[in-house]
């Protein structure tokens, strides 16, 4: 049997699909993610370890002799240490697409949601107060006609534009090249200026970390709306909730905060004008049943010596 190590507390629907691997020859041991204690005596025996979100540390690659592959579900591996990884001759995939449909749709209730101002909605209406106040009712909008900004033009903003130009928004994006696609490529510094709604959808990278800081929200068209379901690393939270108290931004939706799990105190939390979601715009079934085809395959793979899927390291 292979020791494959799932750091992800699956819920019983999961499990039962797990369990049904058995026949494959996978021995598949869950681990809660705020579990550092189970994660580290359990990772010494794992010949594979599937990766959601919390890190993997060259501590933790160090202390697995048995590690062969360490496979992410989902796309962004900066969470993972892939010098660490590299020097222990450990190969690390990722599955770039299996979740792309599932962002694609958070992404757009996100946008909705923030034009519709639903969480000051949702608290009114708890609270008994069935007729909005007369700043809220005149404050709801809808997406046709709005310019939408799409930073990074990969499998999440392609899915997604589509969608928008059918709802009659513009669509507007910016790549590092220009693809063949009916929509306009700006330079990032352009969209801020143009967008009503500005989306983020690139990797946390050196070069990418804080791209949204103080001065681009500044040049960000007045009563935008920034939408975040890539990492919470992109963002300045300050320099946005700042924006926001200060009315310059009219709304955020944000599924991704810095650092994660955020905390309660978060500042942002505090604004009705935030829609937050606790990253899970990629968490579906359907991701699921998508991520596990392609884990089995590599986990098969990488024990015979086969060519892995995705292969990053």
């Amino acid at each position: 049997m292979i020791n494959v190590l799932f750091h992800y507390e699956a819920g019983p629907g999961l499990l039962a699909k797990l369990e049904a691997l058995k026949v494959k020859g996978l021995d598949i041991t869950c681990c809660d993610q705020s579990d550092e204690a189970s994660f580290g005596r359990l990772i010494r025996n794992a010949d594979v370890l599937w990766h959601v979100l919390r890190p993997v540390t060259a501590e933790h690659i160090s202390s697995a002799p048995s590690l062969k592959l360490i496979q992410k579900i989902g796309v962004g591996v900066n969470t993972i240490d892939l010098n660490a990884a590299q020097a222990a001759s450990i190969a690390v995939c990722n599955m770039p697409g299996t979740n792309s449909r599932a962002v694609a749709e958070m992404t757009l209730l996100l946008m909705l949601s923030a034009l519709r101002l639903q969480p000051r909605l949702d608290r009114l209406c708890r609270s008994g107060q069935w007729v909005p106040d007369a700043a809220t009712r005149e404050s709801l909008e809808e997406i046709h006609g709005k310019t939408v900004g799409l930073v990074g033009f990969g499998d999440i903003p392609q899915q997604l534009a589509p969608i928008l130009g059918a709802m009659g928004a513009r669509v507007i994006y910016a790549a590092r090249s220009a693809k063949q696609t009916p929509y306009e490529h700006v330079p990032v510094p352009e969209l801020l200026a143009m967008a009503d709604i500005v989306s983020l959808h690139v990797p946390l990278t050196d070069e990418t970390a804080r791209m949204i800081g103080r001065a681009e929200i500044a040049s960000m068209k007045p009563g935008a709306i920034l939408v975040n379901t890539a990492r919470g690393g992109l963002v300045d939270e300050a320099a946005l909730h700042d924006a926001l108290t200060s009315g310059h931004l009219r709304a955020a939706g944000l599924d991704v905060f810095d650092p994660e799990p955020a905390p309660a105190s978060n500042p942002l939390f505090q604004l009705d004008q935030v829609v937050p979601a606790p990253h899970v715009a990629w968490l579906t079934n359907e991701t699921f049943d998508r991520s596990l085809e392609i884990a089995v395959a590599n986990t098969l793979a990488v024990m015979k010596g086969s060519p892995l899927l995705h292969r990053v390291v």
